[in-house]
């Protein structure tokens, strides 16, 4: 008898727990339908064509480990020159080196067209995807309509969503092959879908833009978009320089901008004590990545260039020390 009563106490246990936690989850699943079919309306709405809207949302669920993903905060921060020394290793520049002296011609009648030397191509490349080995395995669609549907920027994602179907509908990439970061980012070069419209470019004139494995179509469009953002042909991105010990930390303020004339008589000077090379015209910031007591750098226009791609002093820092390492 105590065992039967056992078996009705489990039995009931059980019971409540499917009543409490199977209607939120069928719940959540009704709430994520609704707005799937809400979206495909409007993915339709905008011009893309049914069938490509059906056969890449066919199936998607939000991936609780994107948006994992998406909320996790830092555990504390890593130092610029820890970064550096992960991003920037021997290996990561002997490979570019390698892969730079393999891919000359195609390198250098890119960098000859959009005005951008093949160095900073490669740097990206390396630093973005460790030269194309790693991409990412996530799939974009379905990625994008995790965050767009999670709420938290769910505009942004939305938009994103719309024009990785875009991409899908006009038959650069095939469905099973459109793979990327947890946040959408997609190629050897990394670009969110907004990026690849504006700036993605056909390098091999095979009529489609495929920044995942056509390195023709990879290497023109990292430098259309550095083009198209700015670059200077004749500059580089910045150089390592040592400050006076008279400098405050205001002096490293991204908004203050001197001639590199003021800079000269300020005290800055090249690591070996000499003087830094002035050009007439030409202006420069200092940037701290670590803060005093770190290494300083003296960057010029195509550093911002570099920004607009990451908004981070130590990516845009790393690819300028990767791509002097490279043209070694």
């Amino acid at each position: 008898m105590k065992m039967i009563l056992m078996k009705n106490k489990n039995l009931t246990i059980l019971f409540i727990s499917a009543f409490i936690f199977c209607p939120l989850t069928a719940m959540a699943n009704v709430e994520f339908d609704a707005w799937l079919t809400n979206f495909k309306n409007e993915a339709v709405s905008v011009g893309i064509s049914e069938n490509t809207v059906n056969k890449a949302m066919n199936g998607v669920t939000p991936i609780e480990r994107i948006i994992e993903l998406d909320r996790k905060q830092p555990e504390g921060s890593i130092t610029f020159a820890k970064y550096k020394k992960n991003v920037i290793n021997n290996a990561r520049i002997a490979q570019g080196r390698r892969l730079y002296k393999k891919h000359r011609a195609l390198l250098d009648n890119t960098a000859k067209k959009y005005g951008v030397p093949a160095q900073y191509i490669v740097a990206l490349w390396g630093i973005e995807t460790s030269y194309g080995n790693n991409t990412g395995g996530f799939k974009v669609v379905q990625a994008l309509a995790t965050l767009a549907y999670d709420g938290r920027r769910s505009d942004f994602f939305r938009a994103e969503l719309i024009n990785a179907l875009e991409i899908l509908d006009a038959g650069h990439i095939s469905h099973d092959k459109m793979k990327g970061s947890w946040a959408g980012a997609m190629g050897q070069n990394q670009f969110m879908p907004s990026s690849f419209h504006k700036f993605a470019i056909d390098g091999n004139a095979d009529g489609k833009r495929n920044i995942w494995t056509s390195l023709p179509d990879v290497f023109a469009s990292t430098a259309n978009y550095l083009q198209q953002s700015g670059w200077v042909e004749d500059e580089r991105w910045g150089r390592r320089v040592v400050i006076p010990e008279s400098f405050s930390k205001n002096d490293f303020d991204l908004s203050i901008v001197r001639d590199l004339s003021a800079w000269k008589k300020l005290g800055v000077t090249l690591p070996n004590g000499r003087a830094i090379p002035v050009v007439e015209g030409m202006s420069a910031k200092i940037v701290l990545p670590d803060e005093f007591g770190g290494d300083a750098y003296l960057v010029y226009n195509n550093y911002g260039v570099i920004m607009k791609w990451n908004k981070s002093t130590y990516f845009a820092t790393s690819v300028g020390l990767l791509a002097d390492q490279i043209s070694q």
